[in-house]
């Protein structure tokens, strides 16, 4: 709870308590005690109750933002008593009237607010007709944010008053009518969201004189006509995204113009003709997404040219010819579709090269001759070609008929094949002598290309970092700077010279197997989520080094303290300085590491399952709060209606993770889940508090045959027996020539490891059903620490037994309870 008494502090003029775990509400007086106040900064915290009306009396209010609550409304329909209001941000919250209309009637008085910069309602529920009142807003706004509410009606037709907006976001309402010609008229426009509505008509010609747009988005409406062709004179234009409507009409030739574009998205719609072969020089795509159109043609030779391209989507249309030998230069794909079209041909040989790929569908199509067995035809789980009568061979699992033997040669040809055996013998050396000799000079040609790096990450917000910077950051990736290393790759310190700070860069193995895809996955799931207990990712480097060499690296915040592991089992060469963590920064690190789990699991845009819970991949800052590091075997967690929704659909192939901190599950090819992770999470929990290991011998007695069974036969009991030692024993420290003793009473400690225990004990069951869920176990965790602070005694002792030294050194000398 916010202690009321800060609310009375009339000479605030600015207040942050943002991104916390605050509740309560705010006071309905809060306008009344705070009338200096400029700047109020709430957001990301528990707070609920209404908004307070009292606040339209700060008239010296600049910046309110009170957003990632649950607040709810009304809104106070006098907001335009704010004279000096620029940034006002009220979502996520409840705001909305309990789904009535009228919960926008407010913006009629926000046109008072001549200095408003930014308006956020995102998320609130709001129900009611977009009012044409906001034309009139300030000619100073630059962004207005009113996606996920439920709010109906059209644009209005002079948006184009607004002439220094900067991003319009919609998405996600009831929205209809058309796209108003005046859109154009924003020419400082950036992004344009306007995706998930029930938006018709056409797309306006206007939008190609917004000349900044970077990125737009009109997903799922109901478009029609054809794409204008001056949408591609935007020279800045890097994401256009069309999916899901009824346009129609052939893709634009001007395509090529549009040099930036990194994703375009046009399927789902009612595109004809052929694909333009001027896509080709569109060589910064990273996503192409032509699906389920009604595409005919050869697929073009020429998208060879899109060598940064990580997913191609074309199924669902009415391509034919074969598979173009040119692909075997998109050696950056990922994911490549081209089912359920008429693609004939044999399978070409090159996609065994394919180091990256995650999945490849050639199904439902007229392709014939052999399945390759090698690459990712070695995997079922990672290719389909279902639906082509005319395949054979492949691994079993595809029970496919056996090829035809070779046809036998007569023996009147007999002569004829032994002299071209014996040509053979002699050109064979030949010809790899001058493929060799072809691909040194290929690879000297290409260490020009170190500067070179696929932005896996594509986002603006991530630096571009080359194999060069990466070098120079680590000293050449010096031994001194050697931090340790994991399953896929080493890690390094490095400086990052435009940044100034310390940085940790992970260097993966190229040639060990798994690593591309778990380079993959991280970056996959790192660019997704954002939480104070997971690792920041800075940038990702895929990139080649000097000699011509694939290069992948991840740059991460430095973690000041390490990894866990390096806390609870230090190196040899630490014995004598042996680490040590008190009770009470075990437990704040155990619900740290809950609390990013429990974002992953439920919370994040994709439930996202970790996979490897182990104390290495938790990192601590300097401040030790933990952040949970490598998520190379991370996977996405999708709900069906066949499975249950904290299961995912990929079936274990082998045992992910590692030994001692796998489910059981696991182990006899059971589904990979949330569970799962919940199961790991708490090998970790008992083994941060009895320092041991889950694999370590000691524990494997009195029929033990885990961490868990050894944790389970001790309590209640002997709680304080199977404890790691140094959290029962007294450890005391120097501090201004007094000795601290920060200690609990023998029954508090094991009041507090009993309770978390237990909590290890009901999250580690055999199956996954018998597991509590990672939020029950968080809240139990919370009460542990409450009962743990309640009883905190921090007592000073002289060195020396003199009153009077302690009366001049500490003349206010309490022993309190926090």
């Amino acid at each position: 709870m916010v202690p009321l008494p800060l609310y009375n502090i009339s000479s605030l003029y600015k207040f942050s308590l943002a991104k916390n775990e605050l509740e309560g509400t705010l006071p309905a007086d809060l306008g009344l005690t705070l009338l200096n106040l400029r700047e109020f900064y709430f957001g990301g915290n528990r707070l609920t109750g209404p908004l307070p009306p009292s606040m339209t009396n700060m008239s010296n209010l600049v910046k309110f933002d009170i957003s990632e609550n649950n607040i709810t409304g009304p809104i106070p329909y006098n907001l335009g008593s704010l004279p000096n209001i620029q940034w006002l941000s009220l979502g996520p919250n409840a705001l909305g009237n309990n789904m009535q209309p009228g919960d926008l009637s407010f913006f009629n008085s926000l046109v008072n607010c001549t200095r408003l910069k930014m308006l956020a309602l995102d998320f609130n529920g709001l129900t009611g007709e977009l009012p044409n009142s906001i034309v009139n807003l300030s000619t100073t706004m630059e962004g207005l944010y009113l996606y996920g509410n439920n709010i109906y009606g059209s644009i209005p037709q002079e948006i184009g008053k607004l002439v220094n907006m900067t991003e319009l976001s919609l998405f996600g309402n009831f929205l209809t009518g058309s796209i108003p010609e005046s859109i154009g008229e924003l020419s400082k426009l950036s992004g344009l969201y306007l995706y998930d509505n029930n938006i018709s008509g056409v797309i306006p010609t206007s939008i190609g004189n917004i000349t900044q747009l970077s990125f737009l988005d009109l997903d799922s409406n109901m478009l029609q006509g054809s794409i204008p062709a001056q949408l591609f004179n935007i020279s800045s234009l890097q994401n256009l995204l069309l999916a899901n409507n009824s346009l129609e009409g052939v893709i634009p030739e001007e395509i090529m113009f549009s040099s930036q574009l990194i994703r375009l998205r046009l399927s789902h719609n009612l595109f004809t003709g052929s694909l333009p072969s001027q896509i080709g020089s569109l060589n910064h795509l990273i996503k192409l997404d032509l699906s389920y159109n009604k595409l005919t043609g050869n697929i073009p030779s020429t998208l060879d040219g899109c060598v940064m391209l990580q997913e191609l989507y074309m199924q669902g249309n009415l391509f034919q010819g074969s598979i173009p030998s040119s692909f075997k230069s998109l050696r950056s794909l990922a994911v490549l579709d081209i089912s359920n079209n008429k693609i004939s041909g044999t399978i070409p040989s090159f996609f065994d090269g394919f180091g990256v790929i995650v999945f490849l569908n050639l199904s439902h199509n007229k392709l014939g001759g052999e399945v390759p067995k090698s690459g990712p035809f070695s995997n079922v789980g990672a290719f389909s070609v279902v639906v082509n009568s005319e395949l054979c061979g492949g691994i079993p699992a595809l029970q496919l008929p056996a090829c035809p033997c070779p046809v036998k040669i007569s023996r009147n040809k007999k002569k004829t094949f032994s002299l071209r055996n014996i040509l053979l013998l002699v050109l064979l050396p030949i010809g790899i002598l001058l493929a060799l000799l072809a691909l040194i000079c290929y690879r000297r040609q290409n260490s020009k290309r170190l500067t070179y790096s696929v932005p896996i990450l594509e986002d603006s917000r991530y630096l571009k970092l080359s194999y060069q910077d990466l070098l120079r950051a680590t000293n050449e990736f010096a031994q001194i700077n050697f931090l340790g290393e994991g399953r896929y790759g080493s890690v390094y310190r490095g400086v990052v010279k435009s940044m100034e700070h310390t940085v940790a860069v992970k260097v993966l193995n190229v040639e060990v197997r798994g690593a591309n895809k778990s380079f993959l996955a991280e970056c996959e799931t790192l660019r997704n989520i954002r939480h104070r207990n997971l690792i920041k990712i800075i940038t990702a480097c895929s990139s080649t080094d000097f000699k011509g060499n694939d290069f992948k690296a991840l740059v991460f915040e430095f973690m000041t303290n390490g990894s866990l592991d390096n806390w609870l089992h230090p190196s040899p060469h630490h014995q004598g300085n042996e680490k040590n963590l008190t009770l009470l920064q075990r437990l704040n690190i155990s619900i740290d590491v809950a609390l990013g789990l429990d974002y992953l699991h439920h919370h994040s845009h994709e439930n996202i399952i970790h996979g490897d819970i182990k104390p290495s991949n938790i990192l601590l800052d300097e401040n030790f709060v933990a952040h949970i590091g490598d998520f190379g075997l991370a996977r996405f967690c999708f709900d069906t209606s066949t499975s249950n929704s904290n299961q995912t659909q990929l079936s274990s192939t082998g045992i992910r993770g590692t030994i001692g901190y796998v489910p059981p599950e696991y182990g006899m090819c059971g589904e990979i889940s949330t569970k799962g992770d919940v199961y790991s999470y708490v090998i970790l929990l008992l083994e941060i508090f009895t320092r041991k290991r889950p694999t370590e011998s000691g524990i494997f007695i009195d029929g033990c045959s885990n961490l868990h069974d050894y944790v389970r036969m001790a309590l209640p009991q002997r709680v304080m027996d199977i404890a790691d030692p140094q959290l029962v024993h007294v450890l005391d420290c120097k501090e201004d020539g007094l000795i601290v003793n920060q200690s609990y009473s023998k029954a508090v400690m094991e009041e507090c490891l009993t309770s978390i225990f237990e909590v290890g004990i009901l999250c580690s069951g055999e199956t996954p059903k018998n597991r509590i869920d990672i939020s029950v176990a968080i809240k139990q965790l919370h009460v542990a620490r409450d009962k743990l602070l309640q009883h905190r005694v921090r007592v000073a002792v002289s060195w020396y037994d003199n009153d009077e030294f302690l009366a001049m050194k500490f003349p206010y000398f309490y022993i309190f309870h926090l």
